[in-house]
Parts: structure tokens; sequence; C-alpha cells
């Protein structure tokens, strides 16, 4: 760090990013990312006449996607902000209701530390119970905002819909965030529950279940006023904030409904297959509702089972977080792409296994 920079930024610790390695070709189970390509149709509507427009900035409203989302959702566009990705609406939502203090799990998604950190949020981590389900109990009467994704990361467990309504009509004088990354993979969408519950934020993107994380598009659905408020935030930091050709993309993907299903049917199958294989080596496996398990094997450490796979050319996640440091987290892949795990995994337990 440079001797100009402050005292907060010296004592950030920033998120880790999943490696993304470019030494030699490997099978990417790392970071969540949906295994099969974009919508084609979506890709073929950036052609030479949307590219013509790039020398003129982005529409700061993302209006023809904001319709597209509002359509689908069966809202109103007042209901909707989009953004660069879902990390930013979480940054805006952070900004804006949690300085005065945030609860959340202690096992779930690293980034919100670094939020809560840069904007001086005072941070309640609530332990998740011994088998890592959400202590709903835990989270009602906070006096402060609560965010919990849903599905969780790191575990992929589901809260229902009851359980989550019962967090939100409990905190009625507080914002309840409900972090959607991996929702279209579950049973529950809060989405529905919008028009009811004028304290519910619903995070959302297109990175997972759309197969477009490389395009960077998030969005927030929420009552009216909440979106007013983040978006006096987003004009004030960042107003052109999603580029032309993502804001596109997005839009055809939201329209082309039979292939999102296709690729979230074939993800779920593929994590039902990558599941029942680990449990036939003997690994337990947590009930996943997201497109990634997190998986043990009481004969190897997850932290040697992670570099030893790096080592075979396959990338899967291992955190050093107390509670998980036994586990990998592992990504749904293609149907070959799982093949080839299992049969790395079934190589290391014979030679390697402790």
């Amino acid at each position: 760090m440079s001797k100009f920079t402050t005292d907060k930024i010296n004592k950030t610790e920033p998120y880790v990013p999943g490696e993304q390695l470019r030494d030699k070709r490997y099978i990417k189970l790392n970071t969540n990312e949906n295994p099969y390509y974009a919508s084609k149709f979506a890709v073929d509507k950036v052609d030479g006449n949307l590219l013509s427009r790039l020398n003129r900035y982005s529409d700061p409203e993302s209006s023809n996607l904001t319709t597209a989302l509002a359509k689908y959702y069966g809202v109103t566009n007042q209901n909707i902000l989009v953004t660069n990705g879902s990390d930013e609406a979480l940054a805006f939502a952070f900004m804006a209701y949690c300085t005065s203090g945030v609860a959340y799990p202690d096992v779930t998604y690293g980034f919100y530390d670094v939020i809560a950190g840069l904007f001086d949020c005072p941070v309640e981590h609530i332990p998740l119970n011994n088998d890592f389900t959400i202590d709903v109990a835990s989270f009602k009467n906070k006096r402060k905002t609560v965010v919990i994704a849903n599905p969780n990361a790191q575990t992929g467990i589901e809260l229902s819909r009851s359980e989550i309504e019962e967090i939100i009509q409990n905190n009625a004088d507080n914002i309840v965030i409900i972090d959607q990354a991996y929702a279209d993979f579950g049973t529950v969408n809060v989405i529905e529950l919008i028009g009811k519950y004028q304290n519910l934020i619903a995070v959302n993107t297109f990175s997972k279940s759309r197969s477009l994380a490389g395009a960077r598009v998030g969005y927030v659905i929420a009552d009216e006023q909440l979106i007013a408020d983040l978006k006096k935030i987003k004009n004030s930091f960042h107003p052109y904030n999603v580029n032309t050709v993502s804001s596109a993309l997005a839009e055809q993907s939201i329209l082309d409904d039979e292939y999102f299903k296709e690729s979230v049917r074939r993800v779920i199958k593929g994590r039902n297959e990558l599941t029942a294989g680990l449990e036939n080596f003997g690994f337990s496996v947590l009930p996943s509702s997201a497109n990634f398990v997190l998986a043990r094997h009481n004969k190897i450490s997850g932290k040697k089972l992670y570099s030893i796979l790096k080592d075979k050319g396959i990338l899967v996640r291992h955190f050093s977080i107390k509670r998980i440091e036994d586990y990998v987290r592992i990504t749904v892949g293609t149907q070959e792409e799982t093949e080839k795990l299992l049969e790395a995994i079934e190589e290391i337990l014979t030679e390697y296994a402790e």
C-alpha cells in the first residue's frame, strides 16, 4: 500500500474471488458459474446496429431491461433498479440501510464483511445451527438490517418461504435483504412477496442461472420508496452503471424463457448427479438448493483435496473459515466435467487418503 492511503483502506481485507488461473487448461468448478452458454437468442441480438451506438452513454435507467423484468415478474418499473452485478446492488443497500447495524449468518457470502467494513456498518454474525441451517429465531426483532442469502452461500441450504416471511414479519421496523443469487436453482423466490412487505429487498443477478457472469448485470426488486433510496445512491455514484451491450444481453435473455428454464433444469439434474456420485464415495454433502455443493470426506482434509484436484487440473473452492475448513465447495459442471471430477476423486481417495 502507498503512504497516502487512509487507515480504513490499510485495514480493509478485500474479498478474494475464486481463482481465474491461465497457466493451463482447467475444469473450472470453483466460482459457481453456469456451465452452459448464455442464450444464443440473446447473444445474436448483439449486432452491428447495437455496437454502432457505443459512442453514446448507456441508458442510465436501463429502460428496456427494466420493462422486461417488470413484465416478467408482474411488478412495476418503479419496483426495479438494474445494477452492475448484484454486488453493486448489495453495496448500495449496505450504504443506505446498514450503517446503524446489520446482522447476517457467520457462514455466508464473504463480500458482506468487506462491504460492511468499507461503510462502517456494525456487524452481528449470527451462528448457523450445527447442521448449517439458519436459526430463524435468532433473526427475529433485530432492530437492525438483516441480510440473508437464500439459498445460503457457502452451504447451499435454502430457507422456506414461511421461514423467510417469519423473519420479515418479525423485523417490521427494519429492512430485510434477501440475496437471491442462487434462488432460481431452488424452490423459493421472494419477489412474489414484494407487494406484501414494504421492508423487503430482493437482490438478484444474471450471473448464475442466466449464464451472464461476464456481463455483470444484477437487479433489485423492492417497494417503490426503497428503490428511490437506492437510485439516489446509484445516481450519486455511478449513473451509467450498466453498459449498453450487457443491458441488451440481459433483456433478451429474459425474453428467451424456454432456454432459461432448460438451463436451470440441466443444472439441477447435474447437482443431483454430483451429490449422488460424491455420496457414493463416502462424502457428506449438505443438501443444496444452489448450483454448487459443499462436501467433506473423513479420510482427507478439504485443503488437501482442493490442492490435489488443482494439480490434476480441476479447480474447486476451499475456505479457511473454521466451521467449513474440512469442506470443499464444488460448482455443478457439465455431465462430462462431473464425470472427470469423480474419476479424479476416486483416484485421490485410493492414492492419497489419510
